[in-house]
């Protein structure tokens, strides 16, 4: 075979590739929304964001931004199977695991599916899809997960045996109703309620998710932010369109919140907590209508105190027929009182013991 012939058979697989990618891209362009009565795209309506498309790509897969099919479906049912608590039973637990985490796996809904583009990671800048490093100042301040040293801006209490909560303020955010542990912002897919309604008005946008029934009222008209020292659970928001993409600035986080939860990582178990404070941190997110199912939701954090770097996370928003209920957080009510006087039994126990 000659060499044009090998040129030529190289290229042209090649080019049906390019060619594929630019109709898709192309079929994608012509998308038109609905829109509302101001002209914008209407983005109305409930949108679940359950994933099981990992946030940090696993870092035995390196550069690999894609699974293939195998490869995914592969992965999907591992983490489907990490996710049944039903299945724990077999394994050497302890027993406190039994009532720090009570669920059956028919309560959790961690979702089945992983994103349609099969990307191996829901960050998608940098590159690796891995969250940027700590910078030295976080890496020092962070918090000590067992310590719980004032303010906790931990979501979870969940794992820590030996934890006995001297009072409120000691234990989880999300445990404390204050905060979910899903709801953002950002939003963050995890075990349940992840569902986002949004409701617009000619001059307001509303994002109220399910967990913690948090209800964001995002100004459009331009006005100015609130002054630096007016912090806020869920930080101060303010919207405009560009082109066909609402775009959410929020800032004056208050600094009894994190910058970020860590996830919980296959590679590095041990990484889980909060990071920074909230009171550095810039929050860019951007949600465009795809398709008459699909909302892109996309968001920048951007904190130099905490991660050397900014990082974006992109996550397909599916629209959904179900219904948001009211979320009544027990364990901030009826529960705080006996969480806190059980610690304060083991503590009586211990003593009883020690004399």
């Amino acid at each position: 075979m000659n060499t044009a012939k090998k040129i030529l058979l190289l290229v042209v697989p090649f080019v049906a590739v390019l060619a594929a990618i630019a109709s898709d891209r192309a079929e994608a362009s012509k998308y038109e929304p609905a829109r509302n009565a101001q002209g914008h795209p209407d983005l109305q309506g409930i949108w679940d964001f359950r994933t099981l498309t990992p946030l940090e790509r696993p870092r035995d897969l390196g550069d690999k931004q894609k699974f293939t099919e195998e490869e995914e479906k592969a992965y999907r049912n591992k983490v489907v199977q990490g996710n049944d608590t039903d299945n724990k039973k077999d394994l050497d637990l302890p027993a406190e695991y039994d009532v720090e985490v009570p669920y059956n796996n028919f309560w959790l809904d961690y979702g089945t599916t992983m994103d349609d583009d099969r990307r191996t990671s829901l960050i998608v800048d940098p590159a690796n899809g891995r969250l940027p490093e700590l910078t030295p100042a976080a890496m020092a301040g962070r918090q000590n997960y067992l310590s719980r040293e004032l303010p906790v801006r931990e979501f979870f209490s969940i794992g820590l045996a030996t934890f006995r909560p001297e009072g409120p303020e000691s234990l989880g955010l999300s445990e404390r109703c204050m905060v979910g542990f899903n709801a953002g912002p950002p939003l963050i897919p995890s075990a349940y309620n992840n569902n986002l309604r949004i409701v617009q008005a000619a001059d307001h946008v509303v994002l109220f998710t399910e967990m913690v029934h948090d209800a964001r009222v995002v100004p459009m008209d331009g006005s100015a932010h609130l002054p630096t020292d007016m912090n806020k659970w869920t930080g101060d928001s303010r919207g405009h369109w560009d082109g066909d993409t609402l775009v959410v600035e929020t800032r004056n986080f208050t600094d009894k919140t994190p910058s970020f939860q860590l996830p919980i990582s296959v590679d590095d178990p041990g990484q889980i907590g909060a990071v920074g404070s909230g009171k550095g941190l810039h929050l860019i997110e951007k949600f465009t209508r795809t398709s008459d199912s699909v909302l892109m939701y996309e968001y920048t954090v951007n904190d130099p105190a905490t991660f050397t770097k900014a990082f974006t996370v992109a996550i397909p928003l599916r629209a959904t027929e179900d219904q948001i209920f009211e979320y009544a957080c027990h364990e901030g009510n009826h529960a705080m009182i006996g969480m806190l006087g059980g610690a304060r039994q083991l503590e009586r126990e211990a003593a009883a013991a020690a004399n």
